[in-house]
């Protein structure tokens, strides 16, 4: 049939024809990608391509330019689940100073739209048909970035990017599990993760520390630690970006920063315990009710205001469709870098208290007055990331209400 493509199925030989009234064309930043118009965006689908991601990606195209900048070098790319490969060819396309860009799939079908869209976009990249862990494995020292992007949880493959990534390198890892990392699957957090996650009001965050701490712990068996560039949680998934560094004894310190998060539910106390080891009181030590731990985690900084000022910088210079509200989360993740760790929902709070809430803006104008750290979240449009303790702020809160 005439202007009709073969191509090969993801799992087996059946050959799917489609015409080209069946693939679909759709613009993003510079390039053009053509792929299958599935109804449905799901991991059945032999390829895809989720229009949900893109502030992901123009994100993503943000961070390693900004990397690229800060090691001041041609850098080399594995986007480590290519799909229908927008995110290698965007970055081969958008990105300054790129080197190769290895786009892999165990999809045959991928790797032939991969193909098809790097030539429709005039670009070159190294299209590779590897099980995810085999590609990094057989890659050892290769990239600059490695990107694991997949669909569901990336922590079968940190490993074998620890085993893989080389001094001053960039781990991208994207995390669409979160009803496991914020508390819903417990027992799935602790299969995948090695941590026992709990659903607080802040569990979105807790949910990137828990993240993170399980990087970091998985390539510190190669002698490797991590300095946490920029992290977020948006819509269906959670993201970071962590920049590799080497040696035992640096390797060692950073590991001070993994440790457990104890909440009260009752009272909303919360404290953080550093160390692996760490000593959990089991009742709280304010109203006596039952204390509940989440960890072990990252409790160091997961947000980096240097790097994230250079990502700002750099988005005046690009084409992204979803710029200004990449440019919103950017400032609000800059404004958190100072912050202490976790935040009160002044709802939760208020209702603790049984009584109605006062307008947001008047507690955190109020928490100012007293001299707190006092930062609005992305987590939360109601979350206020704070030193004041929970008494503190519900004396603050009581008195607004009272007056």
């Amino acid at each position: 049939m005439e202007n009709n493509h073969n191509y090969q199925n993801n799992y087996n030989t059946e050959i799917k024809t489609y015409s080209e009234d069946e693939l679909k064309i759709i613009e993003e930043g510079k390039v053009q990608i053509k792929f299958p118009d599935f109804d449905k965006v799901s991991s059945d689908a032999p390829v895809f391509y989720n229009p949900r991601m893109e502030f992901n990606r123009d994100t993503s195209i943000l961070a390693l330019q900004a990397y690229q900048r800060e090691v001041d070098r041609e850098i080399n790319i594995c986007d480590l689940f290519g799909g229908s490969g927008i995110r290698g060819i965007r970055y081969k396309k958008e990105i300054d100073g790129v080197g190769d860009v290895a786009v892999n799939d165990i999809s045959p079908l991928a790797n032939e739209f991969t193909r098809i869209n790097a030539e429709l976009n005039d670009v070159e990249v190294e299209i590779d048909q590897k099980e995810a862990n085999n590609e990094l494995r057989s890659n050892m020292g290769r990239f600059d970035v490695i990107d694991i992007d997949p669909f569901g949880t990336p922590s079968p493959f940190v490993d074998s990017a620890g085993y893989n990534l080389k001094r001053d390198s960039l781990l991208c890892l994207t995390a669409t599990d979160t009803s496991c990392l914020c508390g819903t699957y417990v027992e799935s957090c602790i299969r995948k993760y090695n941590a026992k996650s709990y659903k607080s009001e802040y569990c979105h965050e807790n949910g990137i520390r828990i993240l993170i701490g399980f990087a970091a712990l998985t390539l510190a068996k190669y002698q490797k630690y991590i300095e946490v560039k920029m992290s977020h949680s948006s819509d269906h998934y959670m993201r970071t970006y962590l920049k590799v560094r080497k040696g035992s004894k640096a390797t060692d310190e950073s590991l001070k920063n993994i440790g457990y998060i104890a909440h009260c539910k009752h009272c909303l106390y919360r404290e953080e315990l550093k160390g692996l080891a760490s000593s959990i009181s089991e009742t709280c030590p304010e109203c006596g009710e039952k204390l509940i731990t989440a960890g072990p985690m990252w409790l160091g900084p997961v947000q980096n205001e240097e790097f994230i000022d250079s990502m700002i910088e750099i988005a005046d210079e690009k084409e992204l469709n979803q710029k200004k509200k990449v440019l919103k989360l950017l400032n609000s993740c800059k404004i958190e870098a100072n912050a202490p760790s976790t935040f009160y929902d002044i709802h939760k709070v208020c209702r603790a208290l049984k009584i109605s809430a006062p307008k947001f803006d008047k507690v955190f104008d109020k928490l100012e007055e007293e001299g707190f750290i006092t930062v609005k979240t992305h987590y939360s449009p109601l979350g206020i990331k704070t030193d004041a303790n929970n008494k503190e702020l519900m004396k603050i809160i009581q008195e607004l209400v009272d007056e």
